[in-house]
């Protein structure tokens, strides 16, 4: 269901902007329809872009669905645990490849490729495949046969690389829907391309420093991915002193050097995003896009200013679409309370290090299986 649709029938409802809410609704609730005289849009569905990739997980569910009812794959069941390295089914290869190619002719441009990717392995740190590999199916709306097309990227040297990677224990990711409606992704990376071409002394600098800030927290993260597994116990109690405190105050309650340790990588972290949006507002500034636009920037630095935050953000191309935050212990339930405050919704999807696999627990799925059934395909 589409955030922003979600955010409609909450409304509708006189419920507030809470996960509960969101959970409460009926599932497979139908959208709706534009039927207003004057709009453009009148007769098309009223479906919000968040930004969060929605329609590469969307693609990526339904390729792996019909792979393993035409019995071309073998998915794997739930599991306690991320599947990792030589772990990974072969088959989920099949679906990523399939997913990819399948998405970028939807979308008419090879993206990152980064959603279709997590939705099929789970959290990873990600470096796309080239371009160029999808250069024949970009070729299938010329003409060229399906069979042809799936052939030939199934053969290709696909050189995608991607590393293990999750966020350290007691971590929450939060994702937000503020209802705005979202952004055009084409137009905005069109408008830092353009900027790019016009100014590359300027945005060479600017995406340097952006890359240098990424590459830092990914290294906090997993700093303090290590100190859980060196000392969890001084880990845990540094963790759950922050969770009650605003970073200005972290410093105070870590008195073992196990705890000092932890508490310098979460500030290094939470300074590091900070340089990430710094440089994001300023590509948005030069390219004349809103990248994090200044409601957007009060928000996350609200969001941020609270007790137990680690970082906010917004995802993908940024502009007016949903804002993430890091929370550390149960601080989380605080953040989806000043959120609810501000209009903007909670949702219910977390960071997953699973990737794709069959369900078995969801009481929907015999009903939706016994209709499937009956189709020849």
């Amino acid at each position: 269901m589409s955030a922003g649709f979600s955010v409609v029938q909450i409304e509708a409802r006189g419920l507030p902007l809470t996960p509960e809410s969101l959970a409460s609704l009926p599932p497979f609730t139908s959208i709706t329809f534009n039927a207003e005289e004057s709009s453009e849009q009148k007769g098309k569905p009223e479906v919000a872009k968040t930004g969060l990739g929605s329609s590469a997980a969307m693609t990526t569910a339904v390729v792996a669905a019909l792979l393993q009812y035409l019995g071309v794959v073998n998915l794997p069941l739930e599991l306690n645990s991320p599947l990792q390295g030589s772990q990974v089914p072969k088959e989920l290869d099949v679906v990523h490849i399939i997913a990819q190619t399948a998405h970028c002719i939807a979308q008419g441009k090879v993206g990152s490729g980064f959603d279709v990717s997590s939705a099929v392995y789970g959290s990873q740190r990600y470096i796309r495949f080239s371009p160029g590999l999808l250069s024949s199916a970009q070729d299938a709306v010329q003409g060229m046969s399906v069979e042809k097309v799936i052939g030939d990227v199934l053969k290709a040297n696909w050189d995608h690389e991607r590393t293990k990677f999750s966020l350290p224990p007691m971590m929450t990711l939060l994702l937000g829907e503020p209802g705005t409606g979202g952004s055009s992704t084409p137009s905005m990376v069109g408008a830092v391309k353009k900027w790019q071409q016009s100014d590359p002394q300027s945005s060479l600098e600017t995406w340097k420093k952006l890359s240098e800030a990424n590459s830092a927290l990914e290294m906090h993260l997993n700093t303090l991915s290590q100190l859980s597994e060196t000392n969890y116990d001084d880990y845990r109690i540094a963790i759950n002193r922050c969770s009650m405190l605003t970073s200005e105050k972290w410093t105070e309650g870590a008195v073992e050097s196990n705890q000092i340790e932890v508490v310098k990588a979460l500030l290094g972290a939470r300074d590091a995003m900070l340089v990430i949006r710094s440089n994001m507002r300023k590509m948005g500034e030069a390219a004349g896009i809103p990248i994090e636009p200044e409601s957007q920037t009060q928000l996350l630095d609200t969001t941020m200013n609270m007790e137990g935050v680690l970082l906010a953000g917004v995802p993908g191309a940024g502009g007016f679409d949903a804002v993430f935050a890091v929370t550390l212990g149960s601080s989380n339930s605080n953040v989806i309370k000043v959120w609810s405050s501000l209009n903007v919704l909670a949702l219910l999807v977390t960071e997953d290090p699973h990737g794709v696999y069959l369900e078995s627990n969801d009481p929907r799925a015999t009903e939706i299986t016994g209709a499937v059934s009956s189709i020849h395909i």
